[in-house]
């Protein structure tokens, strides 16, 4: 089968990866990619955000026998409703299901009215009610931009000052443009040994009916080390996550994976795809920090790589509603991935600067985010560039993998967080 991926960055790059394993898959394609899928996949320059020029390509190549839709733009935009109307088979939920990712304020009244645990908040269109509002309340203080940011769109507001700058850049400057319309106000959510708390990435496959987790995962959103800076699309990520044993995987099935599926259908929205939950661990339990719907950058990253069934079998499996036939195994170990960034992200930066891989230790894979070729020479295209991902037995040797690995490469302005993977293992 020809497979047909969407997406140009990292989390596709990685997808692309796990699907070549696949001895169904005969060819790869993708749009619009990047130079390390290149390699594997041949590149179709389409505008992925516009839904009738894919759709036309894709009745115009009758040999793409499914097709994969990985960012959360398209999802947003209907395609793959459009697709699945012209007849194409798929994988990413449809327009409505998708709107539990480009909609907070839909995400958060959702939880509400089915009991799912989540952070108290209150939704605003108006910016004198919003800044009555965070005047009026407890800090430190969550700015949530209603609509799809990048990953970008979420404001963590240590006192007043901060949390009236934050509304003037969210909903008078437009920093996220019309996402920015409506804002999300929500309480600090407080973990349960240490500041600021103990999140945890689960991303799971459903097909409405059942619904199956992943191996769980830790990401690191902000720029610097420490937790320290603006958020990002994501620094780097590790799995196994060491707080997350067993009983809490059973709390977070029965308490928030299941009735969000079951939630889903009863609001006529069945939801057939990548489902993912940021979770923090509070005194009062697991709760929801947000949904995506589809793969996480950089969770991809660390978790395909230590899955052991078929991608394409678990694909077509949600598409056919038949996920509860398959049996999903996972390799033992860890994944470390590291994120190396353009200088200045994720503000300003610059785009084409050379890049110099040196000889990488045989396992490590690279996950090519921001990238391109230029009269063959591999140049920067984007702020987050680069994942190196290492597995090991533990996510001690992984990270030690990936960090000596990291330094066979270099461009200009060249930065990354060096404490990923230290995260939590200290006192898990």
């Amino acid at each position: 089968m020809n497979v047909l991926i969407i997406g140009n960055g990292g989390r596709e790059h990685a997808i692309a990866q796990a699907l070549k394993k696949s001895p169904r898959v005969e060819k790869l394609y993708c749009m619009k990619g990047n130079a390390g899928i290149a390699e594997i996949a041949t590149l179709v320059d389409v505008d992925y955000c516009d839904v009738k020029a894919v759709g036309d390509w894709v009745d115009a190549h009758p040999e793409i026998g499914y097709t994969v839709i990985a960012p959360d733009d398209p999802l947003a935009l209907g395609l793959a409703d459009e697709l699945e109307s012209r007849g194409h088979r798929v994988f990413g939920p449809n327009k409505r299901a998708a709107e539990i990712e480009s909609s907070k304020a839909f995400a958060k009244a959702l939880m509400k009215k089915y009991g799912i645990p989540t952070a108290a908040y209150e939704t605003f269109e108006d910016y004198n009610a919003a800044l009555a509002y965070v005047r009026a309340g407890k800090f430190p203080v969550v700015l949530k931009a209603d609509g799809l940011a990048l990953g970008k769109g979420v404001l963590i507001c240590e006192n007043l000052h901060e949390a009236e700058e934050g509304l003037k850049q969210i909903m008078l400057d437009k920093a996220f443009g019309a996402a920015g319309n409506t804002i999300v106000i929500e309480e600090f959510l407080r973990g349960k040994e240490f500041e600021p708390g103990e999140e945890v990435s689960v991303l799971t496959f459903t097909d409405g009916k059942a619904i199956v987790p992943m191996v769980a995962s830790c990401d690191h959103k902000r720029a610097y080390d420490g937790d320290k800076g603006l958020n990002t699309g994501g620094m780097g990520t590790f799995t196994p996550c060491p707080f997350y044993d067993a009983a809490a995987e059973k709390e977070v099935m029965e308490n928030i994976l299941l009735p969000t599926m079951r939630a889903m259908n009863a609001e006529g929205r069945p939801f057939k795809g990548v489902l993912y939950f940021g979770l923090m661990r509070t005194d009062e339990g697991y709760k929801v920090v947000e949904y995506n719907a589809r793969f996480g950058d950089p969770e991809t990253q660390v978790v395909l790589p230590m899955l052991k069934t078929d991608l394409l079998d678990i694909f077509e499996a949600v598409t056919d509603e038949r996920l509860s036939e398959l049996k999903i195994e996972w390799e033992e170990g860890a994944c470390v991935c590291v994120v190396l960034a353009s200088g200045g992200y994720p503000e300003k930066y610059e785009k084409g600067k050379q890049i110099e891989i040196g000889a990488l230790d045989e396992g490590i894979l690279l996950a090519h985010a921001g990238t391109k070729r230029e009269n063959g020479v591999l140049k920067t295209n984007g702020g987050r560039v680069l994942g190196v991902c290492a597995k090991g037995n533990t996510v001690e040797e992984a990270r030690e993998k990936a960090y000596r690995n990291v330094e066979k490469i270099s461009f200009e302005g060249m930065h990354y967080r060096r404490d990923i993977g230290v995260k939590y293992n200290k006192k898990g």
